[in-house]
C-alpha cells in the first residue's frame, strides 16, 4: 500500500504554478499510477486542507541528446489541486 508521501512526489514551483496559487490552485508532481481520488486523499492528509477538485495531466517523455548518444527523459504525471475557500497550504506561501 502506498502512503501519501509516495503519491505526492514534489511541489512544482514554476511561473504558471505561482499564478495558479492566486486562484487557490496548487501544482504537484505525483506518482504516475495514482488516480484523482488517491491524490485528493494524499493532499488532504499531508497538508490538512479540504480539496475541491483535482485535475491531472500526463506529461510525455522528451527525447534528449548528449552528442551522438540519444536518450529520453522519463514521462511523469502532474496534478493541479484546487482547494476549498478559506484553505491554503502554508508551505507554498513562503516561496
Amino acid at each position: 500500500m502506498r502512503t501519501p508521501w509516495d503519491i505526492i512526489r514534489k511541489p512544482l514551483l514554476t511561473e504558471k504554478a505561482m499564478r495558479l496559487m492566486e486562484e487557490n490552485k496548487y501544482t504537484f508532481e505525483v506518482d504516475r499510477r495514482a488516480n484523482k481520488y488517491e491524490i485528493k486523499q494524499a493532499v488532504e492528509t499531508v497538508f490538512k486542507v479540504k480539496v475541491k477538485k483535482v485535475q491531472t495531466l500526463q506529461m510525455p517523455a522528451k527525447p534528449k541528446r548528449m552528442g551522438r548518444h540519444v536518450g529520453q527523459r522519463p514521462a511523469w504525471k502532474k496534478a493541479i489541486v484546487t482547494l476549498k475557500e478559506g484553505h491554503t497550504i502554508p508551505f507554498f506561501e513562503g516561496a
